[in-house]
């Protein structure tokens, strides 16, 4: 997370491993895409809303994979989704929002 983010909205930030000298080591595999989800219990209480949002990273990265630097990348949730917007922890609706945000996380990543 020191690295900085590349790209936010306002729910997710993405960060992406850079190395700060030239020199430095690579403190995974080198060259190849890597790519974490973190959903803290702090911003989705229930397990089953964390899911939902780890499997819609996962899936909305996949369609951005080949623009993506081989690196370390880690998606991260930094906000609640409104309970009163979003009352079932696994809706169709919370999914749409989820997935449309990712899409724009990436797309701010793929514009610059």
């Amino acid at each position: 997370m020191s690295c900085g983010a590349i790209s936010k909205t306002p729910h997710f930030v993405l960060h992406s491993w850079t190395p700060a000298t030239a020199s430095e080591a690579a403190p995974f595999m080198e060259g190849r895409l890597l790519l974490g989800a973190l959903t803290p219990k702090r911003w989705a209480k229930r397990a089953v809303t964390r899911n939902l949002i780890k499997r819609q990273i996962y899936e909305v990265s996949a369609l951005y994979a080949h623009e993506l630097t081989p690196t370390a990348h880690v998606v991260r949730l930094r906000a609640e989704f409104d309970k009163r917007h979003f009352v079932s922890a696994s809706s169709d609706l919370l999914k749409k929002a989820v997935r449309n945000e990712l899409t724009q996380l990436f797309n701010q990543l793929t514009a610059a």
